[in-house]
């Protein structure tokens, strides 16, 4: 593998699993709701919008996070529903991110792009397996 790839893969092993929490309401409830556990909301945002991505701009993580057209697309239409969600909670708490009106939406999206980013990894392992015969 080479720079650009490992790089890719280092962020995308962040952000993979975060749009995946973010289209799995269950987890949320279970995880996000329990105060001894690490993930919540807040490091959620943190890796859609600073860390590993921006997803107001995804665009400009082509090549670095997001591997496709379709992914940065994708993203960008999460970032719009968690910019509604976000409008909608006065004190920013998980519990009132899980029972806003935007919600819903945000879930939608995050499955849709969980499911194309885990769909273009798999690719992606298979073209460097392929490879590597």
């Amino acid at each position: 593998m080479d720079e650009n790839g490992l790089l890719m893969a280092n962020f995308r092993v962040n952000l993979v699993p975060a749009v995946l929490a973010l289209a799995n309401p269950p987890w949320q409830q279970e995880v996000w709701l329990d105060p001894s556990v690490f993930e919540n909301m807040d490091h959620i945002i943190h890796t859609l919008f600073d860390d590993f991505c921006d997803a107001d701009n995804p665009e400009t993580y082509l090549g670095t996070s997001l591997r496709t057209e379709e992914e940065v697309a994708l993203m960008r239409q999460l970032g719009a529903a968690l910019d509604a969600a976000m409008d909608e909670v006065p004190h920013g708490t998980d519990a009132e991110y899980l029972s806003s009106k935007a919600w819903p939406e945000v879930v939608a999206v995050a499955g849709r792009l969980a499911q194309v980013m885990v769909a273009n990894d798999l690719s992606e392992l298979v073209r460097l397996h392929q490879r590597d015969r």
